[in-house]
């Protein structure tokens, strides 16, 4: 089943409310549109879920326990393995290289917070997140794959709180939604010279950020800045003999619902 009664009314619910909104025709249609892509999208995973489980079903955190919150959030590329698929030969280095620790500051629910504690078994995760609802979220999936003794949750991160991590090599992923502009910043923070940084750069909120940041981290780091993409893997392999998947379909397996580019800033220290 794609949908459950309850899913199907609220989804209809949803889209007639919209369809009797006073707004400019074009802003309704624009609308509408994006929430029929995202029903569409949620019935997919639903099916999908049937398939794969509550695991994750390929790419680097693969065989990772997903929880019903985790799920609500990504839908079907949390469930394939291809959400983010821009990071994956990122992750891969990360996982190979001698991190102590990793700052997680935006953690959400814990998708890489808990699939890096899973793939790094002697490293420290410390996750950061101003939403009691994330962090709630988040501990649950790291009781969920069993390790909550190395994923350690934490509300407001700040600058100033880089210098408590200083003695060890760490890693800082950010999220933060534009926030990065004022925590990324070394000559505030010196800490960070000394910390390799993968950060998601809110350009679609503030198209000074890529720029600004890269200019206060080039003394100190080499700099890449990895563009969004998209790429499945195998779908065919979990379907049915015979069963078809129309390529709307398949491209929303995919979608991750961005509306604005969203370009990863890659920042390794120089000369490790």
């Amino acid at each position: 089943m794609e949908y459950s009664p309850a899913e199907a009314q609220i989804s209809l619910k949803i889209v007639e409310d919209l369809l009797k909104n006073n707004d400019p025709p074009p802003l309704r249609l624009k609308r509408l549109v994006w929430t029929l892509m995202c029903i569409r999208a949620r019935g997919l995973a639903n099916g999908l879920r049937l398939l794969t489980g509550d695991k994750v079903y390929a790419g680097p955190f693969k065989d990772m326990v997903l929880t019903n919150d985790a799920l609500a959030a990504y839908q079907a590329p949390i469930l394939l393995g291809c959400y983010e698929h821009e990071l994956h030969s990122v992750f891969e280095d990360v996982i190979a290289n001698d991190y102590a620790r990793v700052l997680n500051i935006g953690c959400s629910v814990g998708y890489y917070a808990v699939g890096l504690a899973r793939r790094m078994p002697h490293v420290v995760v410390e996750a950061f997140d101003i939403s009691d609802e994330a962090r709630r979220k988040c501990l649950d999936m790291a009781r969920a794959n069993n390790v909550e003794d190395r994923v350690h949750v934490s509300g407001q991160f700040y600058g100033e709180d880089y210098a408590k991590y200083a003695d060890k090599k760490t890693l800082v992923i950010m999220d933060i939604e534009s926030a990065e502009k004022d925590l990324l910043n070394p000559e505030a923070f010196p800490a960070l010279r000394k910390m390799d940084v993968i950060v998601e750069l809110h350009d679609l909120m503030d198209p000074t950020i890529s720029k600004t940041i890269c200019a206060r981290f080039e003394a100190s780091h080499d700099i890449e800045i990895i563009r969004n993409q998209t790429s499945l893997p195998d779908v065919e392999k979990l379907l049915p003999e015979g069963a078809y998947v129309d390529p709307y379909d398949h491209m929303l397996l995919g979608w991750e619902c961005r509306d604005g580019k969203t370009p990863w800033g890659l920042f390794r220290v120089k000369n490790q």
